[in-house]
């Protein structure tokens, strides 16, 4: 009688067990069996370190199942140790068999005493592998569930402390000098007409910094950094938690992305409030404002070219354009001019400035400027050098490398101790602390991986904001030396977006000069020559045109 021809398939899910005994243990046995059954081994295959949740990430599975598919080595069966070394997915185990079975190969599991050329065996596999992958979407669903109601009783979920806050025996206590950041961010914001870029960057330009937590921590602050803050409940004194979930990903059988939700718990936190609930709710009404957008219904191609450029000479907030709208034989006439919203002052007092600037004649006078500017001797020399100083990401890009290498292995930690805790032994006398101990670890594997997540999406937005400065460097300095031959001929909306391309603001007189001059000076997003100095600032108030020189201010003209 011809002897059966049989594979043999191992697999280990840590590293430990790659370097140590459990590898060539299942080997050994299957050997065994293999000579006291009369098989021939044909060849071995094996996934080391690998895990079982799918078969994408086992070279070696795919390429034992290839072999079978294009009947190689006319082998009758697979030798596995246990039936989780052949896979936990109970989906993927039943689709692997069945293909395996169109082909006349069995799957026998040496430890568990099951042969899927028996009905019984294939009943008994179809079980254990559903029950298995229950198992594990039942630990972190239990996981999950734990978090949640620490957060219904107000206590901290665990991982990095949010920004204003340290933790102090798992409790979060207030850190006083980031809190103070915290709270001009919420009043920068929601009080004096800047948007999360534009208070990102006024916290920058006036010198706060945030301390580094972690490797990778960054100490300036970005925009998404803000939008974090404005949105986090943690700062009036509750806690939340599923403000954002995970979400399968259409034709995907384990992928998910992170999507943000309305529907989330919130409870009475055990921490201190950092700013009142008034103030959060109003900076949240603000957001959702900020995110309408209404088409216009009259002077279509009509811009506001300096919008938000100019400067209150009061209250130092931005001056916005308007329209003043009459209607005579029928017909409608606008009058466009900037106006200053009337915002409180810092003091709480209501800006007194009410003047409404003409808009066609700010706008000549800024132009005008510009182009004196450019006609300066030493301008276009001191444009030239500007593209020699470009950012370079070279040194971040690998730093996200890392992160993200860091945060693959984090993630593969964290499945194999889902599968360790799948595999412990419920009549192990220490069963029920063993399991406690691994759904801590597990609580904190997810706590590492949020972090890091950030860390990333954190680095990502550094290095994409320092690509665009770069790029938008260049187009500053082309628009600069072309802005004479080029300004006349483009439309409102262009000019708009030139402008604050190549302005940071504008400073207006309190009132208007003999001379009928109204501006008081132009900082521009690069340092020009101007006279016989370089400087960011060209200022028509003092004898010298120039003031001091102030650090580079780069935006992302998309943004307007």
């Amino acid at each position: 009688m011809e002897k059966k021809r049989c594979y043999i398939y191992t697999r280990v899910s840590t590293l430990i067990q790659v370097d140590g005994y459990s590898l060539d243990a299942q080997k050994d046995r299957l050997r065994k069996y293999a000579q006291a059954m009369d098989m021939v081994v044909v060849k071995e295959f094996s996934d080391e370190g690998k895990s079982g949740k799918n078969v994408q990430g086992r070279p070696q599975f795919q390429e034992m199942m290839n072999d079978i598919t294009t009947m190689k080595d006319h082998v009758d069966c697979v030798l596995v140790f246990k039936l989780s070394r052949f896979g936990r997915n109970a989906a993927d185990v039943l689709s692997s068999l069945q293909l395996m079975e169109d082909y006349g190969v069995h799957l026998v599991c040496v430890e568990d005493g099951i042969d899927s050329s028996k009905d019984a065996g294939k009943l008994i596999i179809s079980v254990l592998s559903s029950v298995a992958e229950i198992e594990r979407d039942n630990i972190l669903v239990q996981t999950m569930e734990g978090r949640r109601q620490k957060a219904r009783e107000g206590k901290w979920n665990g991982g990095m402390a949010p920004y204003g806050y340290y933790i102090q025996d798992g409790v979060l206590k207030v850190n006083e000098e980031e809190a103070k950041v915290v709270k001009l961010i919420f009043e920068k914001y929601t009080h004096e007409d800047m948007g999360t870029l534009k208070t990102a960057q006024w916290l920058n330009e006036h010198g706060y910094t945030k301390a580094s937590k972690g490797k990778n921590s960054h100490s300036c602050f970005t925009a998404a950094f803000i939008e974090r803050v404005l949105e986090n409940p943690v700062y009036m004194g509750k806690m939340s938690y599923g403000r954002r979930t995970n979400v399968k990903i259409r034709g995907t059988r384990n992928q998910y992305h992170k999507v943000k939700t309305e529907d989330y718990l919130l409870a009475e936190g055990k921490q201190e409030a950092i700013v009142s609930e008034e103030l959060f709710l109003e900076a949240k009404e603000k957001r959702k404002d900020a995110q309408k957008w209404e088409p216009k219904s009259h002077s279509l191609d009509h811009e506001h070219v300096l919008s938000s450029l100019l400067r209150c000479p009061v209250c130092g907030g931005p001056l916005y354009g308007n329209v003043s709208r009459k209607r005579k034989n029928g017909k409608y006439y606008d009058t466009f001019y900037y106006s200053c919203k009337h915002r409180l002052e810092k003091n709480g007092i209501a800006c007194t400035y009410k003047t409404n600037l003409n808009e066609k004649k700010v706008d000549a006078e800024v132009e005008e400027i510009i182009k004196r500017v450019i006609k300066e001797p030493h301008f276009i020399q001191s444009m030239e050098g500007l593209v020699q100083s470009k950012a370079d990401v070279g040194a971040l890009r690998e730093e996200l490398k890392f992160d993200q290498r860091t945060l693959t292995t984090i993630l593969a930690q964290k499945d194999r101790l889902a599968q360790d805790m799948d595999s412990l032994d419920v009549s192990d006398k220490h069963y029920d602390r063993k399991r406690s101990d691994m759904e801590k670890r597990l609580d904190a594997f997810y706590d590492r991986i949020e972090e890091k997540e950030q860390e990333i999406k954190d680095l990502s937005e550094r290095i994409e904001n320092l690509e665009k400065k770069s790029m938008n460097l260049d187009r500053v300095v082309h628009y600069f030396k072309k802005f004479s031959k080029v300004y006349d001929k483009m439309s409102d909306l262009e000019k708009k977006k030139l402008m604050h391309l190549m302005i940071d603001h504008i400073d207006i007189f309190p009132q208007k000069r003999d001379d009928g001059r109204l501006i008081q000076g132009i900082q521009f997003n690069v340092p020009i020559w101007y006279g016989k100095e370089e400087g960011l600032i060209y200022g028509l108030d003092k004898q010298s045109h120039v003031e001091t020189v102030v650090s580079l201010s780069l935006k992302n003209v998309d943004k307007h």
